[in-house]
């Protein structure tokens, strides 16, 4: 299955799950490709594909992206799309870290396989004091991520699952629950060989 997991720029997606991860070893995570720079500590090929505009509309040219959006008005982001099909037929389950618009497109794509779930600030001056307070992004880039902030809030409703993230570590055992109990949904297992051998062994 994918957990599918949006919110908006400073909510703190890429935390709760890094920390997910930590609690599910079993669980992949996707890297995505972006035309951003990289943030201070972020390495290529983990927390991101970096790549320039170029290479970027080449990807989408050959078709590559499982999805791709053009986020803050001047950056793109996209979901390669061979490394979640591999994935998935290993049978291992995977996290994507995408806006509403890929979250949109993986429903599409994937139907029930995907649960969709937005990573929400507990009250938007948080989120505003969250950003401010980033060093490494200039006053314009800011008001762009608020303004790229206001759209998805638009969009919760197409979620099926808020998670709040004013306490880490119960924001990540919320996240941790959902993927839980959707592994345990009829349609996540093979229920009719489970069937067979209930009854086989009653």
């Amino acid at each position: 299955m994918l957990i599918v997991v949006s919110g908006p720029s400073g909510v703190g997606k890429g935390t709760v799950i890094s920390r997910l991860l930590e609690r599910q070893p079993e669980l992949a995570k996707s890297v995505s490709c972006t035309t951003r720079g990289p943030r201070p500590g972020e390495q290529d090929g983990v927390d991101y594909h970096f790549v320039s505009v170029d290479r970027f509309r080449q990807m989408v040219a050959a078709g590559e992206f499982l999805e791709y959006a053009r986020v803050h008005q001047d950056l793109w982001y996209g979901t390669p799309i061979a490394p979640v099909e591999a994935a998935l037929a290993a049978g291992t389950d995977i996290a994507l870290e995408i806006d509403y618009q890929g979250a949109r497109s993986v429903r599409q794509a994937f139907g029930n396989r995907a649960a969709l779930v937005f990573i929400a600030p507990p009250s938007w001056d948080a989120l505003v004091a969250r950003l401010q307070g980033r060093s490494t992004e200039s006053a314009d880039a800011t008001a762009k991520r608020l303004a790229s902030a206001k759209r998805e809030f638009r969009h919760i409703g197409m979620f099926e699952y808020v998670v709040v993230n004013d306490e880490l570590e119960r924001a990540v055992i919320e996240l941790e629950s959902i993927l839980i109990a959707e592994r345990c949904r009829l349609e996540s297992i093979d229920w009719q060989e489970l069937q067979r051998q209930l009854s086989s062994e009653a």
